[in-house]
């Protein structure tokens, strides 16, 4: 006849039972939760995971496209028109004598248009005012110039010429060169985050079995803005380019 076991005895072994079962709980669960990921977002695999990778660099603008419009309304639009052949000329004054050459300026077409008289939403047929208009487009790889320009215009403006200030667009010419260099390091960003993931569990990752690259990002400094469609800001002379990559491994169990 075999002695009953002591109350603690039960208790401890229930308590060994409880953890075991955790265990195996927690591991099925993360196993699971990685065949998941696998099956969601790539159906070409029955046993792998997709992982993002990204990667970052700075870089400075070399390409500046300035844009600004002269546009006023006068009663006779013959004087609106000579008017802005005015203001155009001392902007064009003020940019060449600020260091931009005269080739780096194009001039657009004098556009007109009556500003009608309107009633309860309908048009009396009298003329109020002629409104005349010319854009000036500055394009140089000069930025610093173009920065240092733009912020000096209200110059001008105080001596009563009419000018919107669109503000400069500043522009990467070397994205070519940054796409291939950020991939690479985006791939191996993939490869350290399938690692971890599969590492949690006891698993290891296996191979390669699809590649997506995704969007770039051109953002100012330290943004956190994304866009699904990519993005680019043109604002700032110094910027981040930012690449993604979805890459699907397999995962040994072994």
């Amino acid at each position: 006849m075999t002695n009953p076991e002591s109350p603690i005895i039960q208790i401890e072994r229930r308590k060994a039972i409880a953890l075991f079962a955790s265990v195996v709980i927690l591991a099925v669960a993360l196993f699971g939760g990685l065949v998941k990921i696998g099956w969601g977002i790539s159906s070409r695999t029955d046993n792998g995971i997709v992982v993002t990778g990204s990667a970052r660099t700075e870089a400075v603008a070399d390409n500046a496209v300035w844009t600004l419009s002269v546009s006023l309304s006068r009663p006779k639009v013959s004087d609106a028109v000579a008017k802005v052949g005015n203001d155009v000329e001392a902007v064009t004054k003020y940019l060449t004598d600020g260091g931009i050459s005269a080739e780096a300026l194009t001039l657009g077409p004098v556009s007109t248009y009556a500003q009608e008289e309107w009633v309860n939403g309908n048009s009396t047929g009298r003329i109020l005012n002629y409104r005349a208009s010319r854009d000036i487009t500055v394009r140089t790889k000069d930025v610093q110039l173009v920065s240092k320009l733009s912020q000096g215009i209200g110059t001008i403006l105080q001596s009563g010429v009419s000018v919107n200030n669109y503000g400069p667009q500043y522009y990467i010419s070397t994205l070519a060169e940054l796409r291939p260099q950020l991939l690479e390091e985006a791939m191996k960003d993939a490869k350290v985050r399938a690692v971890a993931i599969t590492k949690a569990v006891g698993s290891h990752v296996g191979v390669v079995t699809g590649v997506k690259s995704g969007v770039f990002q051109v953002t100012t400094p330290d943004s956190t803005m994304t866009s699904d469609g990519g993005a680019y800001d043109t604002t700032t002379i110094k910027k981040t380019v930012t690449s993604t990559v979805s890459v699907t491994f397999t995962v040994n169990n072994d």
